[in-house]
């Protein structure tokens, strides 16, 4: 049985939600999981851990400041434990090329490479935001082409397979790197 930390960073929820999700995978897979939102729990990586599964969400084309610090602290460790990144934009539903460039400027920023990548659609949660934040996101969807403007409701992009099948082959991964010890 592995134990797998997930610390993450969010700023509305989603990633949060995409870390439980992996989370609830694992433990239903016989193993312990346990996420740890990172404006909370500190930057340093507890001891005792068999994986480690970094999720970060973007925002104004960055992942938060607060989970690169982590990484960067932690890199080391991160290098040494098998760990994933797990990146969650808007980019990720439909622009694929955006979205693979968020994660090349966090590993060049934090220098860490990590083994396993995810990309995973975040969401338009217009209910949660401000005035003229919901205003500023209805004008980048519609400038996009995207018909998802109604800001009477919330729009959720995450393909839950996707990050099924990303948990799973994380583990997969995980057994065999444990196998050849």
């Amino acid at each position: 049985m592995a134990k797998i930390y997930i610390p993450y960073g969010t700023v509305e929820g989603q990633t949060a939600q995409i870390a439980d999700y992996m989370a609830e995978l694992i433990r239903a897979h016989g193993h312990q999981a346990e996420t740890a939102d990172l404006k909370h729990s500190g930057d340093t990586l507890p001891g005792g851990y068999d994986g480690v599964i970094v999720a970060a969400s973007v925002h104004m084309g960055k992942h938060e400041g607060h989970v690169k610090d982590f990484v960067k602290k932690n890199r080391a460790e991160l290098e040494r434990l098998p760990s994933a990144l797990v990146s969650v934009s808007l980019a990720a539903h439909g622009d694929e090329e955006n979205a693979e460039s968020y994660v090349a400027k966090f590993e060049e920023d934090t220098g860490w490479r990590p083994s396993h990548v995810g990309l995973f659609a975040g969401a338009l949660l217009y209910s949660h935001y401000g005035f003229i934040k919901k205003h500023m996101m209805k004008k980048i969807a519609s400038d996009k082409g995207s018909p998802d403007t109604d800001t009477t409701r919330d729009y959720v992009y995450t393909e839950w397979d996707g990050v099924q099948r990303f948990t799973e082959d994380y583990l997969a991964w995980l057994a065999k790197l444990g196998s050849q010890k």
